[in-house]
């Protein structure tokens, strides 16, 4: 709905500026005049999707998800870190009580990360890079949201990369990724089951058309 949206408002604004920047000679030759757009007024940010699920996961309710979706960058790491650290450990915590375990033993574990970058990527670690919604630059790296060589991972997001996966690997897969893998008992956590379906190319648009 959001795209639709986005995508009627800039039709609008493109006819409007054709409409606005026509005009008419006496040989009835359509002439361009320069304008310039009035982009007066105030303008709200309602969403974030950088990293798309993070907020919707670590986000303990509606209130914390639309002021993180309101907020800067710059900001959001302070404000939102220690929330969602929080309930990341809420999380593993719930899941213990399930399997009637103690806490201790569902408690979250360093991640796959931790071998990338030679050091253990501890909770609050990781929620502090999660909290701060936006992806990276690495101009001298491979665009990639994560795949196990990137030694900073998060450099961008290619078509194929399969993000909510990824993102459920860091949060609940372990040293090796594979902790909560719907094997012995435990439950399903690193994977929604949905996999990458459409049809990629390397000309615009770039996505086949939908199945």
């Amino acid at each position: 709905m959001k795209l639709d949206t986005i995508k009627n408002i800039m039709l609008s604004l493109g006819v409007t500026f054709l409409l606005a920047s026509c005009d008419t000679d006496d040989n009835g030759i359509q002439m361009m005049e320069e304008t310039v757009p009035d982009f007066s007024g105030t303008f709200t940010q309602v969403d974030y999707m950088g990293r798309p699920g993070i907020n919707t996961v670590l986000g303990a309710d509606g209130d914390i998800k639309d002021a993180h979706n309101l907020s800067t960058p710059s900001n959001q790491a302070t404000t939102f870190q220690a929330g969602y650290q929080t309930r990341l450990e809420a999380l593993h915590d719930a899941y213990a009580v399930a399997l009637g375990l103690t806490a201790e033993d569902v408690d979250y574990e360093p991640n796959i990360l931790s071998g990338i970058l030679g050091f253990d990527v501890t909770a609050e670690i990781l929620t502090s890079v999660l909290a701060s919604d936006v992806l990276e630059v690495a101009p001298n790296a491979q665009t990639v949201y994560f795949d196990g060589s990137v030694p900073i991972g998060f450099t961008g997001r290619q078509l194929s990369d399969d993000v909510i996966d990824v993102s459920l690997i860091l949060l609940f897969g372990g040293e090796n990724g594979d902790r909560f893998n719907g094997q012995e008992g435990l439950p399903q956590l690193i994977t929604d089951g949905v996999g990458i379906t459409a049809d990629i190319s390397t000309t615009f648009p770039y996505l086949g058309a939908p199945e």
